[in-house]
């Protein structure tokens, strides 16, 4: 089971909105089948796994880190796959949550005569696949949002500069998050400011997640990197009811995907409109870089999942940008709360991974 959900990983970030799941075919103390599955969702695992079994899967064990589907969807269920073939048990981490799925594929194969055994590394594929766990049972995909600061957590000088905080491990770091999520976002003041590309560079992967700014009014420059690129790495921009409807025309006019959001009681986008927004079209998990702005509506909605930070060993004093902004606390129990999981050195910089507590975070 470790082994397919090692394999499983391979597709986090690009089979979205599918979970990415591992398969393992076992027959006589040897791995006669792996697959997982693969870019766009299709084929599942189990279809690749079995294919590479051929005729060896018959009387064969399969270890799949998800429950197997039961749905007819693009393609046939994959417990009819493996009934088809003769696996004579299958051992699944977690049951699919799925309304479509929820438990059928284990009762399929139970009434074909399959053995199945169920729950084995469950938390480790839970966690794993997160994010469709989330988007299927909360309508939210799952967020990380990652901070890259100096020593007295500001992410620029006065002045606004901030290339490059951290050093080059971790950003290269973080442009492996990156590929591991199904969109990067950011908002539209940290767009205006740095004219970044949001892509994945220098790891020699194919696929790009979707770039996703934030931007109520859609007041963003339309000769940058974005838009430059917009018909070549997708971008989607999510804007609020007030946005210039020439705004709306021109950003469509040049490739970019517009989503409308809802607004909260302040006049800015509601976090959980967007979040839900991202969901229905699809995507599990986001990797949210800043701004400021951005992440303090995020942390005070409560939908961060992990929060992610490379501190440097610099420090900007308090005329520098800070990370995150205004949160209108007035007390320390109001603010959001998170435990540490990871810290460890990336070449001269310190990264540290964050869990949040409390009830209301049951999806970290």
């Amino acid at each position: 089971m470790a082994r397919a959900l090692a394999l499983a990983s391979r597709g986090l970030g690009n089979v979205w909105p599918n979970p990415a799941v591992g398969c393992v075919i076992v027959k006589d103390g040897r791995a006669v089948g792996r697959g997982w599955t693969q870019p766009g969702g299709r084929p599942h695992a189990e279809t690749v796994a079995l294919a590479q079994a051929g005729d060896a899967a018959k009387g064969a064990t399969a270890f799949v880190s998800l429950e197997p589907c039961a749905h007819h969807g693009k393609t046939p269920p994959c417990a009819d796959a493996l009934i088809a073939a003769g696996i004579r048990r299958v051992v699944s981490a977690v049951e699919d949550s799925d309304p479509r799925v929820a438990g059928g594929g284990h009762k399929a194969l139970r009434d074909a005569g399959v053995e199945v055994t169920s729950g084995v590394m469950a938390d480790d594929a839970r966690a794993l696949n997160v994010g469709f766990f989330k988007r299927v049972e909360s309508g939210l995909p799952a967020l990380t949002l990652k901070l890259a600061n100096s020593f007295d957590g500001r992410i620029a000088t006065a002045t606004g500069e901030s290339q490059w905080i951290t050093g080059p491990e971790a950003r290269r770091a973080v442009h492996a998050m990156r590929a591991r999520h199904d969109a990067v976002m950011v908002g539209g003041g940290t767009a205006r400011a740095d004219d970044p590309s949001l892509t994945v560079r220098g790891l020699g992967i194919s696929h790009q997640p979707v770039r996703v700014v934030v931007s109520r009014r859609l007041d963003l420059p339309l000769d940058g990197q974005l838009a430059k690129t917009a018909k070549e790495v997708p971008l989607w921009l999510c804007h609020g009811p007030d946005a210039d409807p020439g705004l709306v025309d021109a950003w469509n006019g040049i490739g970019a995907r517009l989503v409308l959001c809802d607004r909260n009681a302040t006049g800015q986008l509601d976090p959980v409109s967007i979040l839900q927004a991202l969901a229905v079209e699809g995507l599990t998990r986001v990797f949210c870089e800043g701004g400021g702005a951005l992440a303090a509506s995020l942390l005070s909605a409560g939908v961060v999942d992990e929060l992610v930070g490379f501190t440097a060993g610099l420090t900007l004093g308090a005329e520098g940008r800070p990370g995150i902004g205004s949160l209108g606390l007035g007390r320390l129990g109001d603010a959001p709360q998170f435990a540490l999981v990871q810290c460890r050195p990336i070449g001269p910089d310190i990264l540290h991974r964050w869990r949040p507590i409390g009830q209301r975070h049951r999806w970290a």
